[in-house]
């Protein structure tokens, strides 16, 4: 994030002697990115955080993907995958490229270990459940429509509450920030923007743990899953500041801008990446041009993918579309409103729909798995007389 946060107790100069009670030194860690020129933070460990005494190969994780079939559009059902695993081990795969997977993970037991990516940034969408996710800058709460922004190599462990839960999960092999148009030159969010640091939730609060023994730390790199054990617990830190991170913006938070006509896709966007964006499909006031057409125009994606992840709501433009379905509509040929939904929305004043897309600049692939929720129909449901 563009602005700078503090959390328990740091030194009054950096890369100076910090030093514990017992008189030993506090174990500095600069994290940053891009090579020390991007944004960073320092913290603090009570013991050496490189300090392993184990280290395994675990398994590949990348998703295995589907042999090339004809292009055409796609709808999956994600209510149909079982609850499984932990927020990690559970992730089902639906569509990635060199830039992102995307998945869905619906847990069915808690984190019994640490984890980092060490690839990219994730992006923790909570359609269902709260929780905490505790991190070594701290713990965050969530609730359902948090966005929660966990940046590249921070470890963390998801702790779910009692009963259900799902996420939408964004895995990137680079960043995850607000889009630049709507900063300036020093990062602040404009006015213009749909969203402004005062909705941005950091960690609520840093606890340090000293215990001794034996901590598993898993960690995501080059499509591959290791193990790393260390001696001592992983959230080990004292203090840390900087502008890197883990935050949470809620979807209810994100402020719709509206027009007289309809406005294009580009006015929902909530984050970018490196190949890709993340939009926010919020309830908001429809178009008010005495002669608009509230239901979107057909268009042609002709130079990105479209993913669409349905949460909550009527959803105005489509048939057959359920909570928890993911549709994709890929580059090279158009796609709009199923048939009669322009005409129905002329005059409807506002909607309710709840939705999150994600846009990428290379062709997604699908995995094997997706096809097993796949409704195979929707690719014809815009011709004369398909079925809903």
């Amino acid at each position: 994030m563009p602005f700078y946060h503090r959390m328990g107790t740091v030194p009054p100069k950096r890369h100076t002697q910090f030093r514990r009670p017992d008189g030993a030194l506090y174990r500095e860690q600069v994290m940053g990115t891009k090579g020390f020129s991007g944004i960073q933070s320092i913290l603090y460990h009570h013991e050496a955080p490189a300090e392993i005494t184990n280290a395994r190969l675990l398994s590949p994780c990348d998703p295995e993907y589907e042999t090339q079939g004809a292009l055409r559009h796609r709808h999956f059902r994600t209510n149909g995958l079982p609850f499984q695993g932990d927020a990690v081990s559970g992730r089902q795969y639906l569509l990635g490229n060199d830039d992102v997977r995307i998945g869905v993970v619906r847990p069915s037991e808690a984190m019994a270990y640490y984890y980092r990516n060490g690839d990219g940034d994730e992006l923790l969408f909570v359609h269902e459940g709260s929780g905490k996710v505790e991190t070594m800058f701290g713990t965050l709460r969530y609730r359902p429509g948090d966005y929660i922004v966990l940046p590249i190599g921070t470890i963390y462990r998801v702790v779910p509450d009692a009963g259900p839960s799902k996420f939408l999960v964004v895995e990137t092999n680079s960043w995850i920030a607000p889009p630049k148009r709507y900063r300036n030159e020093q990062g602040q969010l404009l006015e213009h923007s749909p969203y402004c640091e005062r909705d941005i939730r950091v960690p609520e609060r840093l606890e340090m743990f000293t215990e001794k023994g034996e901590f598993e730390i898993r960690l995501r790199k080059g499509g591959y899953l290791h193990a790393h054990v260390a001696s001592h617990h992983p959230l080990d830190v004292v203090g840390w500041d900087g502008c890197l991170y883990p935050w949470i913006l809620s979807i209810h938070d994100f402020e719709p801008i509206t027009g007289r006509i309809h406005m294009p896709p580009p006015i929902h966007q909530t984050f970018e990446g490196n190949g890709f964006v993340v939009c926010s499909f919020c309830p908001r006031m429809y178009d008010y041009h005495p002669q608009a057409i509230p239901a979107p125009y057909f268009h042609s994606n002709v130079d990105s993918d479209e993913v669409l992840y349905y949460v909550k709501g009527h959803f105005g433009s489509r048939n057959g579309i359920e909570e928890g379905s993911v549709t994709l509509h890929p580059s090279g040929i158009p796609h709009g409103p199923h048939p009669g939904k322009a005409e129905a929305s002329i005059g409807k004043k506002e909607t309710t729909e709840l939705a999150v897309m994600i846009d990428t600049f290379r062709p997604l692939r699908v995995a094997r798995l997706a096809q097993h929720i796949e409704d195979e129909r929707y690719a014809y449901s815009w011709a004369p007389r398909a079925e809903p």
